[in-house]
């Protein structure tokens, strides 16, 4: 038998009682689970799926490790990939409030020795992918170790692509950019503050920064798909994996109360999270092609009002979706870094939203 047939066997034959809640959902939501990860060649994914901050499911599909053969539960710790951001901005926002941090600062008052063009740069515009930053250059090293001061240097060598206001591109340098103004506001690392202010409040006890090096109960390892076969992730240094842009360990049931908290104010009042989940204009007034809020896609599918967003890194590949209209909230968290959890998460959200609502 061949890898990849083994691979799919094993997929299919693990069962799906690694759940904590039951939910009433249509038998389907396993199938098509079980069936993209057939299709995509995922070896294990995470799924959660809550309706106004109750979770009604949290499951766990596959291999966390297909080298040990250990199977996904709903403790398994995933890297966040891109949906760390969203953490990033709540972090910004929360100096926002708190007056310590203006939106429409220049980014110069931060970092005052900045290039020129960092003076028509605000803190607005880095949220929400419109400052004219673009992505880390060709010859950044992954593999190397830098220091704050020495990644500040490599983001202000490099030109903008659009004047500030006037264009969208995402960019994981803005939001890297963004971690090292809250440094230098609060004097903390910025995994710190997270720490301090979201994570241990909230109880989400296995979310934090990614540390190689630590011994972490029930990571899953990180995939590639490369010709058709499954490979371990690349590695990165510690510096590349603990930047603001998504540098994140967490589990489905860390984001089970990130969820709900998200509906209350516990952190930030519901004015901030209403500007967070609204698309951010630009400086003719215009919507950002991007549909990006901050720390968030604000995106409107087959009628439905959607906030969302994708995160991949370092073989894992995963997905938020807040249903706005419904309540309902989708996460899918993969081990393969070319999944396309979006997909997944759009046709189980779908079997939910055509059925009534759990009791």
């Amino acid at each position: 038998m061949n890898y990849s047939k083994m691979l799919l066997l094993v997929i299919g034959l693990l069962f799906s009682s690694l759940t904590i809640a039951e939910d009433g959902a249509p038998d389907e939501v396993a199938a098509i689970v079980r069936a993209a990860m057939a299709r995509q060649h995922i070896p294990g994914l995470a799924l959660l799926v809550a309706r106004n901050g109750q979770t009604l499911r949290a499951e766990g599909f596959g291999l966390s490790n297909v080298e040990l053969n250990v199977p996904v539960k709903p403790e398994t710790v995933f890297q966040s990939g891109s949906v760390g951001k969203q953490f990033t901005a709540t972090a910004v926002m929360m100096l926002v409030e708190e007056g310590k941090i203006g939106l429409d600062d220049p980014l110069t008052k931060y970092v005052p020795d900045g290039p020129t063009w960092w003076k028509q740069v605000t803190v607005r515009e880095l949220l929400s992918h419109t400052a004219g930053f673009t992505e880390y250059p060709k010859d950044f090293d992954f593999r190397k170790d830098y220091t704050e001061a020495q990644m500040v240097k490599i983001v202000e060598a490099i030109p903008a692509a659009y004047p500030p206001g006037t264009s969208w591109s995402y960019s994981n340098i803005g939001y890297l950019t963004l971690g090292i103004l809250i440094h230098r506001v609060t004097g903390e690392f910025y995994g710190d503050f997270l720490k301090e202010r979201i994570f241990t409040p909230l109880g989400m006890s296995t979310t934090r920064i990614i540390n190689e090096a630590d011994i972490i109960p029930n990571r899953a390892a990180g995939y590639e798909l490369i010709e058709g076969k499954i490979r371990n992730q690349t590695w990165v240094s510690p510096t590349a994996n603990t930047t603001a842009d998504g540098s994140l360990y967490f589990t489905i049931l860390d984001l089970a109360k990130w969820d709900a908290a998200l509906r209350t104010e516990k952190l930030l009042k519901k004015a901030s999270l209403q500007q967070m989940w609204t698309i951010a204009v630009l400086k003719n007034g215009k919507p950002n092609s991007g549909h990006y809020g901050f720390g968030w896609f604000i995106e409107s599918r087959d009628g439905l009002h959607i906030v969302e967003h994708e995160g991949q890194w370092q073989g894992f590949e995963t997905q938020i979706s807040r249903y706005v209209d419904s309540g309902l909230t989708v996460v899918v968290l993969t081990n393969l870094g070319s999944a396309e959890p979006q997909r997944i998460a759009d046709r189980v959200a779908a079997t939910y939203l055509s059925s009534k609502p759990a009791q």
